[in-house]
């Protein structure tokens, strides 16, 4: 996918705001010549730090410091690229950047650096990700997953399995392309064996994404019930600090209100929503609103109902939380009811027969029943079970992958029928060819990389 991009693009490359030193990176076919205009002077020695002023283009100087230059193709994008390390003022940065694009940069748009470096053959799609994913990271687990994908961890794994289908697809269409040869793909058990093993590698991978992407982004959990069942009570003691007001005035919450915290090394994202009821209030009508909202977008629901109140039934959501028919129909989404107040009712902590988890979100009691249910309600198994990061995209692809094998297991065992197998093993190479790029739709790549901060 080598390719040579016509114009050079300039970027601030430290983050935003005041530092010892800041960055800025050139990147493209001027940028040698643009950073001797800069400096004032033509030959500077590859990949060696040169001290030196920097001048706008009326000589006047704007900064001091290091210019190091990577001439192509050994540099991050493939293309001739050169850093300009200056004094870290945002002031500072953007005249510097102004001079380069005075002597004939463009201001890189976000991701447009790693963008280059893929099609530059630099990384594939998954080790670019990973970068974003890196400078990302929540937490140690998922620094160190993004750092193993920007290795090459997960590329390795789904090349391994493009290569496995390529050589089945090899012998199912010889066998469908040259039938005088006799190779019967039915009774030698080749490809039913190949077949086999092929989808319980891709399953085994799947899991590993799925994994990748609990550590990578979490579960975003929402909190919501009736007015003072405790619900801010409970964000703040998952929380473990006061994120929420609490206070024994019904609907005290009318916002909704978010916080991000670990369970062992798991980011869970919690979303404390306004009591529901029946309320003549404007603006507690409209906290309601947001929390029907947020509850569709959720990956799971924890309904919080007084232990001391015996109207509804903990099986059915509806008769826990007022208005849901109507606000939740054909919602599916995973629901966790809590008993709170144990200290008040008497209920004995911890899990129920029926499910539900007694709580006393004052005492703590409880509680740690629940973060293990947290846990293992989303699959998660622990710090050192992620290889590698993974994003949405990724465990889409592969359930592709993983339903085309299975549709091409029903064709070899129900109707041998080689030719549906053989698309079927085409479209699951396709689908992971997706996640590392080999074949990606360029409105795909937009969409990826304008995620990307400016600069890389």
């Amino acid at each position: 996918m080598q390719t040579s991009s016509p114009d050079t693009i300039v970027a601030i490359a430290t983050a935003p705001g005041r530092g010892g030193v800041g960055v800025v990176r050139l990147s493209g076919p001027q940028a040698l010549s643009i950073a001797s205009l800069v400096v004032g002077e033509q030959s500077l020695s590859p990949r060696v730090a040169h001290f030196r002023r920097f001048r706008d283009q009326a000589g006047e100087v704007l900064d001091e410091g290091l210019v190091i230059t990577f001439p192509a193709p050994h540099s991050f994008t493939g293309e001739d690229v050169v850093e300009l390390q200056g004094h870290g003022g945002p002031v500072i940065l953007d005249m510097l950047v102004a001079a380069c694009i005075a002597a004939g940069a463009r201001q890189a748009r976000a991701g447009e650096f790693s963008q280059r470096a893929f099609l530059n053959d630099k990384m594939d799609l998954t080790q670019a990700e990973a970068i974003a994913d890196l400078i990302d990271a929540g937490t140690s687990a998922s620094a160190r997953a993004a750092l193993h994908s920007l290795q090459g961890v997960f590329s390795d794994e789904v090349n391994q399995l493009v290569e496995a289908l390529i050589g089945l697809r090899i012998y199912v269409e010889a066998a469908i392309d040259f039938p005088e040869e006799e190779i019967d793909f039915l009774s030698d058990g080749k490809v039913a064996s190949d077949l086999t093993a092929v989808r319980r590698q891709c399953l085994r991978v799947l899991d590993e994404a799925n994994q990748g992407r609990l550590v990578r982004e979490g579960m975003t959990l929402v909190i919501a019930g009736k007015p003072n069942a405790g619900k801010s009570s409970l964000m703040n003691a998952l929380a473990g600090f006061d994120a929420a007001i609490v206070t024994d005035i019904a609907g005290t919450t009318r916002d909704v209100l978010r916080e991000s915290i670990q369970l062992d090394g798991m980011p869970l994202n919690l979303i404390d929503t306004a009591g529901l009821r029946d309320s003549a209030d404007v603006v507690e009508q409209e906290g309601i609103r947001r929390a029907y909202a947020e509850m569709r977008k959720a990956d799971r629901l924890l309904v919080m109902v007084d232990s001391r109140d015996s109207e509804g039934d903990i099986n059915d959501i509806h008769s826990l939380l007022p208005q849901s028919q109507q606000q939740l129909e054909n919602l599916e989404l995973p629901v966790t009811v809590v008993l709170n107040k144990a200290d008040l009712s008497g209920l004995p902590a911890g899990q129920r027969e029926d499910g539900a988890f007694v709580i006393s979100a004052a005492s703590g009691d409880g509680l740690e029943a629940l973060r293990r249910h947290l846990k293992d309600a989303a699959g998660y198994q622990g710090e050192g079970q992620s290889r590698f990061s993974a994003r949405r995209r990724h465990i889409t692809a592969l359930e592709q992958a993983l339903a085309a094998l299975d549709s091409g297991e029903r064709q070899l065992h129900g109707h041998a029928a080689g030719e549906l197998l053989a698309e079927d093993l085409r479209a699951a190479q396709k689908a992971l060819e997706e996640i590392t790029g080999t074949f990606t739709a360029d409105d795909l790549l937009g969409r990826i990389f304008s995620s990307f901060c400016i600069g890389k």
